[in-house]
Formats: structure tokens, C-alpha cells, sequence
């Protein structure tokens, strides 16, 4: 799948059909922000696929034991897109789903940005953005020294590809071809104030990673089975870190919520929005 550059000059459209997984991880995610009357719901929605490919079939972990040595870690460098974290998290048994509902409550777990120490199944706390891939970085060149079988993913996107750090730490990961480490990036095209084009153009992203060193795929971001396909195919390339370009939509699953910006830090959630959102959310 490749997009041309010319193309991201108006907002994406994706018509994949989201099927009842998706949906109800999606309900879980609405459901918290109207309990903390806050939270990143664009943002959110845009990684539901990405996290769910990963935890339901890529990862080796242990929601019984979330320190267990022989785990891959998964950091959500994105870390403003939490809730979708939070609702796999809750769905596998790191936490009880009850905590949900304490999203950003003092009686809770759950921030705002996720916390590690603090939060069952989080490697590292993030939020600030640009610093989850240099963790990673650390992280695999651990796990070659360790002579580990652990994999190390890192979820990205596309706004905190503006930051200098992105691209220091991808130099660096190309320097040690660290092929034990998988960067997914939700391209959704949009940031909090305007689109990718607008604010910094990434275009053309494919060719910027590979001279990074980085072997590349591109999917759709909501075809759990393009997902799945290419993630079964890593390391792209022997000796080399392998990033997967991930084109998705901001708000993706609800109509009014899908491109926009309204949506990407939504408070004071009315009754009849979340009546709204479920509804379309909900068959």
C-alpha cells in the first residue's frame, strides 16, 4: 500500500468495516471518557487496530505476571492516546476493567498518559512525545546483550515524528541494526491544531525511513489483517529495524468524530454525545 505524497493535502477517508471487537473496544474507550468527562477520543480511536493486532496475536506477554523476563515490551510512545492502552489492558486481564471508569480520578490508576510502575502491562511512562522510540532503542540492544528472544515495539505517530528525538533514536537503531525492534506508526494525517501537511510535512515518510536504515511496510492502519500479515513478516529485512506505516483516521469508527479536530481533547462530554457515539458504535 503506498500513498502518494500529493494525496494527504485533504483528509483520508477509510471505508474497512470495523467488525464487534473493534466496536466494543471502542465502547470501552467512550465509556471512559464520559466517566472522567476528558480525554483524547480521536486520537484514541485511531490506534484501537494497531493495539488490538499486537495484543490479541503478536506479543508474548503474561497479564499474571507483567514483570515476566521473557515478555516483548510494547511502548505507546503516543502516549496521549492512552485509553486505547488502557482498554486492551483492561480486556487482558492486567487490571480489572472496573478501573476504567476511574480514567484521571484520584482513586484510580489511570492518567491521563500511562505511568510505568503505576500502571499493570506499561513498559515506560510517555506522553511527552518523542522519547518512547530512544526507550525502546534501550530496550533491544538490552535484549541482544542478554542473548533474549524479547521483541521490542514501539507505537509512534505521525505529529511526534516532529520531534528531533524521533530521528536521532532512528539513526541510532539503524547504527546497531537492531532488527528485535518494530516501530508502528499511527499515520493518521491530523494533529491537535491542524493536519500533518499544514503544521510540518512528513512526505515522502516511506523514503525518509528507509535512508534511516529501517526496512518499511505500509497498511492499512484498520485492516486487522494487513496488520497482522506484515507484522508476521518482521524483520522486514535481515539487520535492520523495521517500521510499519500505519494510514488510519482520526476518530475512525464514529462519523462526526472521524477528521475531527473538535475531537481531539474532548471535555465536557454531554449525555447525548455519548448517547450519539454509542449509538453508532453499538449495532
Amino acid at each position: 500500500m503506498r500513498i502518494a505524497p500529493t494525496s494527504i493535502k485533504t483528509l483520508p477517508t477509510n471505508t474497512t468495516p470495523l467488525d464487534q471487537r473493534s466496536r466494543q473496544l471502542r465502547v470501552m474507550i467512550v465509556k471512559s471518557i464520559k466517566a472522567a468527562n476528558r480525554g483524547h477520543l480521536g486520537s484514541a480511536f485511531s490506534l484501537v487496530e494497531i493495539l488490538r493486532v499486537l495484543y490479541d496475536d503478536v506479543l508474548k506477554y503474561d497479564s499474571s505476571n507483567p514483570a515476566w523476563p521473557g515478555r516483548d515490551r510494547c511502548i505507546l510512545s503516543k502516549g496521549h492516546g492512552c485509553l486505547a492502552l488502557y482498554a486492551l489492558l483492561a480486556d487482558k486481564g492486567f487490571f480489572p476493567q472496573s478501573e476504567l471508569w476511574k480514567f484521571c480520578k484520584p482513586d484510580g490508576i489511570l492518567g491521563g498518559h500511562p505511568e510505568f510502575g503505576k500502571v499493570p502491562g506499561v513498559e515506560a511512562s510517555t506522553g511527552s512525545l518523542g522519547h518512547g522510540l530512544s526507550i525502546g532503542i534501550g530496550m533491544a540492544l538490552n535484549a541482544r546483550y542478554e542473548k533474549s528472544s524479547s521483541r521490542v515495539f514501539v507505537v509512534t505517530s505521525d505529529g511526534e515524528s516532529n520531534e528531533g528525538s524521533v530521528w536521532e533514536a532512528a539513526l541510532c537503531a539503524g547504527k546497531h541494526k537492531l532488527d528485535n525492534l518494530i516501530v508502528l506508526v499511527d499515520y493518521n494525517k491530523q494533529q491537535s491544531y491542524g493536519t500533518t501537511y499544514e503544521v510540518l510535512d512528513l512526505e515522502p515518510l516511506t523514503d525518509k525511513w528507509r535512508a534511516f536504515g529501517f526496512g518499511v511496510r505500509e497498511v492499512d492502519g484498520h485492516s486487522t489483517s494487513e496488520l497482522l500479515a506484515a507484522l508476521r513478516h518482521t524483520p522486514f529485512e535481515p539487520g535492520k529495524p523495521s517500521i510499519i506505516i500505519c494510514h488510519t483516521i482520526k476518530g475512525r469508527g464514529v462519523s462526526f468524530v472521524e477528521n475531527n479536530l473538535n475531537w481531539h481533547h474532548k471535555t465536557k462530554i454531554s449525555d447525548e454525545e455519548e448517547q450519539l457515539l454509542l449509538a453508532e458504535l453499538e449495532p
